[in-house]
């Protein structure tokens, strides 16, 4: 049996719910998006009472019985009306349309989604300028510490597999996580795969975490189309489960990637796949490499929130791992898991052809130190504070 700590010692998140109370109170309906088990009920329910009828569990049959006549069980609420587990009722958004769309605005709308694609459709086609979304990641290292950073890159920032007594107890919590998709939640989302294919593919996907992505292979490996596969892991993104990061292009007379990167966004979740149990294992991983550089992409997005990422890289060998635009400059970041990274030709081509405003090199000493002008080394520890 998995032992982990009681949901009211959970993390507090007081960034995240800040964000989102604001949201609340500029926007007449607000999307909490995420994938299962990050947190969003918790979250959620913390803006209610105890017992409140104004919040809705469309997993709970009780609720789902409230919800056999949507317009009688929503209209006569007022305040916050929480809305859990929407992709299960998509049929309520044109409800929700009319209701946001009441004289004098009585209610205000939260919904929780596991970003199924039908989700996000019905949001674009029935919610368009009435709602406002609000990605909700994995726990970051400001929330956990900076003394936990090692913990968090092995469990991942699922709640109850960072919060594990053990280690042990953390991987059995994964699996379980991972068995559960796999079976339930994404056939529930409409891919209608057998269980033990996605996990397979699922796999592939985490021994091409932080590689360019390419069809073929998984699909002679799995005897499917390469469509089929392209299916598969679009499935595995919309459920915020997958990073696909999309290559830049820049006219520059050069020859440039065109696939995207993939990543497993939860560095449990990778841990998971790879088999890997211990930080003894981690640490002994040919992905070893990979896998820190996609748990501090993963850190470095959440936190910076840029307005758009992209990785770039050319067929000469030229390279930058994260391109960052906000708020009209061009930041770049570079992960170098090494004891003292120097400036490469790489930087230097990535600083001339994408005229980066700024260029971080990202490491896991406990020092910071120039490169050049507009280039800095800084450790990974102090992530939090160099991308604002």
């Amino acid at each position: 049996m998995v032992r982990s700590r009681p949901m009211s010692s959970l993390i507090d998140r007081p960034g995240l719910t800040t964000y989102v109370r604001n949201a609340l109170g500029r926007s007449r309906a607000v999307g909490l998006i995420g994938p299962r088990q990050v947190g969003k009920t918790t979250l959620a329910r913390s803006f209610l009472p105890p017992g409140s009828p104004n919040y809705f569990d469309l997993e709970d049959p009780l609720d789902l019985e409230r919800m056999a006549q949507p317009m009688t069980a929503i209209e006569p609420l007022r305040g916050l009306v929480v809305i859990d587990e929407v992709q299960r009722r998509p049929d309520l958004f044109p409800v929700l349309r009319v209701l946001i769309d009441r004289e004098g605005s009585p209610a205000r709308f939260l919904i929780l989604g596991s970003a199924s694609p039908a989700l996000l459709r019905q949001s674009s086609e029935s919610l368009t300028g009435r709602l406002e979304i609000v990605e909700m990641a994995g726990l970051s290292v400001p929330e956990v510490g900076v003394q936990h950073m090692d913990k968090l890159w092995l469990r991942g920032g699922f709640p109850l597999s960072f919060l594990a007594e053990t280690d042990a107890d953390s991987s059995s919590w994964r699996e379980g996580f991972i068995r559960l998709t796999v079976e339930r939640d994404l056939p529930g989302l409409g891919l209608g795969a057998p269980a033990t294919a996605v996990r397979r593919f699922w796999g592939m996907v985490a021994h091409y975490h932080g590689q360019v992505w390419s069809c073929a292979e998984p699909a002679r490996s799995l005897g499917v189309s390469e469509s089929t596969v392209r299916r598969y892991l679009d499935f595995l993104t919309d459920a915020y489960l997958v990073r696909q990061l999309q290559p830049w292009f820049e006219n520059i007379g050069k020859r440039q990637v065109k696939s995207p990167k993939v990543y497993v966004r939860d560095s449990g979740l990778l841990h998971s796949l790879l088999g890997l149990r211990s930080k003894a294992e981690q640490l002994a991983h040919p992905k070893l490499g990979a896998s820190w550089e996609g748990f501090l992409l993963e850190q470095v997005l959440q936190l910076a929130q840029p307005d758009e990422a992209h990785f770039w890289a050319t067929h000469q060998g030229a390279g930058l791992d994260l391109l960052m635009f906000k708020h009209g400059r061009r930041v770049g970041v570079e992960f170098k898991r090494a004891d003292a990274p120097k400036l490469t030709p790489s930087m230097r081509i990535a600083l001339d052809d994408l005229h980066l405003d700024r260029l971080i090199v990202i490491y896991p000493g406990n020092k910071s130190y120039p490169l050049a002008a507009n280039v800095k080394v800084v450790p990974a520890a102090t992530v939090a504070g160099f991308v604002a």
